[in-house]
């Protein structure tokens, strides 16, 4: 019964009316955080008789789904995976794992689309492609250390948007960057972006 259940869950789901809060400003789309359908999915998991709960250990994450009346089960599982953002404790960095992780088991376990950025971006146009010393820059910094650049780059475009270029550059030189790092983040920065930390330097 568990597998007619979830089926049934997903088409009440695919019926609600979701909203994404999540927004990606580096690349550009939407996405669903677990507040836009955890409390959506318990209301229908209440109504048609499952019950699901995450947990973890050091390589594995899983959802297991279980149907209430006859006790049958499915599992959803996940590698886990490391986060090593700067400046954060190791609790916050295991808290940052764990919502990635239960984010997207309940995204496949309920077949949630996520946004289709690919299929309804404009053509590309093609464009002359200059070569720059700081081209790659981004391709040798690990791919954890890649996600926490970008959203320092939104920050700090956030701030000089606002006029606050002081604040963007104090903001900077507290992350304490090394060098290829700072490398990596100027090139994710528009020209108007890194000038204004220039001055605000000076």
């Amino acid at each position: 019964m568990v597998h007619k259940k979830l089926m049934a869950a997903r088409i009440m789901l695919q019926n609600a009316p979701l909203k994404k809060s999540g927004h990606n400003k580096f690349a550009g789309y939407s996405y669903f955080e677990l507040g836009d359908f955890i409390p959506t999915i318990n209301q229908i998991f209440n109504e048609v008789g499952l019950c699901g709960v995450v947990s973890y250990d050091t390589e594995i994450a899983s959802l297991t789904i279980t149907d209430t009346d006859d006790n049958t089960s499915i599992v959803i599982t996940s590698p886990m995976a490391e986060a090593n953002l700067k400046g954060c404790h190791p609790i916050q960095n295991l808290g940052a794992v764990e919502t990635y992780t239960r984010r997207y088991l309940w995204v496949t376990a309920m077949e949630i689309v996520e946004h289709d950025a690919l299929d309804s971006s404009a053509p590309i146009k093609e464009e002359k492609i200059i070569i720059t010393p700081t081209q790659g820059a981004m391709d040798t910094i690990p791919e954890d250390e890649q996600n926490y650049l970008r959203e320092l780059a939104m920050e700090l475009i956030s701030l000089c948007d606002k006029e606050e270029p002081k604040s963007a550059w104090v903001k900077l030189e507290a992350e304490n960057l090394d060098s290829e790092q700072k490398v990596a983040l100027w090139t994710l920065l528009p020209s108007k972006v890194r000038s204004a930390l220039k001055n605000a330097k000076g």
